[in-house]
């Protein structure tokens, strides 16, 4: 008998991705969102501020503008308002489409794991016609760490320090991408493994980590 094959069939891979300013461009949305919550509660908000430092929960920025007795409850109104504010102008970036396309190309599976309100979440991949294997919502930093886990998921693609925190708790490769508020040198100082500047380098870095796993 000949000598066995150093091949080994491969573990399907599974890719994690961030959803605000990852896959989509939330900004419109999340701005028109935040000006109809201020002029409602009489409270003034900077929306500019607002949509520059996205990322982290909406309980987290409300805590910016609202007494902390009352920001559970406005963050309830804001989840109640966004549909109608905010999911039109919300675009895709660049290259989003393509990763999910490339990840089912090489027989892997793409999930989204976020922080926003995953009710909100499936209402915008759906309107963008953009379909994850899984969509996991309600999740900031290390914590989305438990649905990488529980998914499998290898590789986590986000746009903040936080998802890099996430990624590195669950022990996944971090690719970072620069289209939201943390530059290079941040998201590599978190501790990033790859850095893009946008989705539309993903396809040929993963054809290149395919390649090497």
């Amino acid at each position: 008998m000949g000598p066995m094959s150093l091949s080994q069939p491969s573990i399907p891979l599974t890719v994690g991705f961030d959803l605000d300013m990852t896959l989509i461009d939330s900004r419109p949305g999340i701005k028109a969102t935040y000006l109809a919550l201020s002029a409602e509660t009489g409270t003034p908000i900077d929306a500019d501020l607002v949509v520059s430092r996205l990322g982290p929960p909406v309980d987290d920025e409300l805590r910016n503008w609202f007494p902390a007795d009352v920001v559970a409850a406005t963050a309830d109104r804001y989840r109640e308002i966004y549909p109608a504010h905010a999911i039109t102008p919300t675009p895709a970036l660049p290259g989003a489409r393509e990763s999910f396309a490339a990840i089912r190309e090489c027989g892997g599976r793409a999930i989204v794991v976020t922080a926003k309100y995953r009710p909100s979440a499936e209402l915008h991949l759906t309107h963008l016609g953009i379909e994850p294997d899984e969509l996991i919502g309600g999740l900031w930093a290390e914590a989305k760490a438990e649905a990488l886990h529980e998914h499998g998921a290898s590789v986590y693609v986000g746009d903040h320090i936080g998802d890099v925190r996430g990624a590195r708790t669950a022990g996944a490769l971090s690719v970072a991408v620069t289209t939201g508020p943390c530059d290079a040198a941040e998201l590599r100082a978190a501790g990033a493994d790859v850095v893009l500047s946008s989705l539309t380098e993903f396809p040929s870095w993963l054809e290149t980590y395919n390649a090497a796993r």
